[in-house]
């Protein structure tokens, strides 16, 4: 059960809780591969084997990992290096980047997500934490946060605790005064209640719970979650 009276500030994942992400994903691929069709046509079809596809991001990953949290630098690596194999421009990298991640960013909203997010931030701080590489302020959420964590930025991801810590740092509370939500088991829930948070459990699938440690509260919407707290 969650106890209310010592939560501070509120720690939100982005990706899958509130949104979507495979659909902005799918989007996104299309656009790419358009735009490679008319600006670098033989990478465009090298894209097309989903195999080579593969080889190419797993080589990037491989020979680049520094990388491994940073998925908008892995994704423009893995496009330079299509580009460089099939003999065509790899400053076409950057633009051909730009046009995925424009994509990525015009995700669809849960449909109770602006509701909670008006919600919880009239009554705590928020701090967006994820390992995907949204841009809050480019989807137009970013009032409702008084920071942003990503672990493209901070060079360390979920499950990891030190990403817990400095959304925690960040607004000036410790960590047993937050309550992390989520929709990831391990990620989110595991990650935030090795770090002493409080938890809530996204649950919008139906899926089972596989761990011996388990969220504080469980929630199938955000209208759910919001309505933990009182009015």
């Amino acid at each position: 059960m969650l106890d209310l009276t010592t939560i501070k500030a509120i720690t939100l994942d982005l990706d899958d809780t509130l949104w979507p992400i495979w659909p902005a994903i799918e989007r996104a691929e299309k656009a790419l591969d358009d735009w490679l069709s008319r600006h670098a046509p033989m990478t465009a079809a090298l894209f097309s084997n989903p195999a080579a596809r593969h080889e190419i991001r797993e080589h990037v990953t491989r020979s680049r990992p520094e990388l491994k949290y940073n998925l908008s630098a892995i994704r423009r690596e893995a496009i330079r290096l299509a580009l460089y194999r099939s003999r065509e421009d790899p400053l076409l990298a950057e633009p051909a980047f730009d046009v995925f991640y424009d994509e990525r960013n015009k995700v669809t909203l849960f449909e109770d997500a602006v509701l909670a997010l008006e919600f919880l931030s009239g009554r705590y701080p928020l701090v967006a934490v994820s390992n995907g590489n949204a841009d809050v302020k480019r989807i137009g959420i970013d009032s409702y946060f008084k920071a942003s964590i990503s672990a493209q930025q901070f060079g360390v991801g979920k499950p990891d605790p030190r990403i817990f810590h400095a959304a925690a740092g960040a607004v000036e509370v410790l960590p047993a005064e937050v309550l992390h939500v989520g929709d990831d088991a391990t990620l989110d829930v595991l990650g935030a209640l090795n770090c002493g948070m409080q938890t809530v459990w996204v649950n919008r699938s139906d899926q089972l719970w596989a761990h011996p440690a388990v969220p504080h509260e469980t929630v199938t919407t955000l209208t759910e979650l919001c309505d933990l707290f009182p009015r």
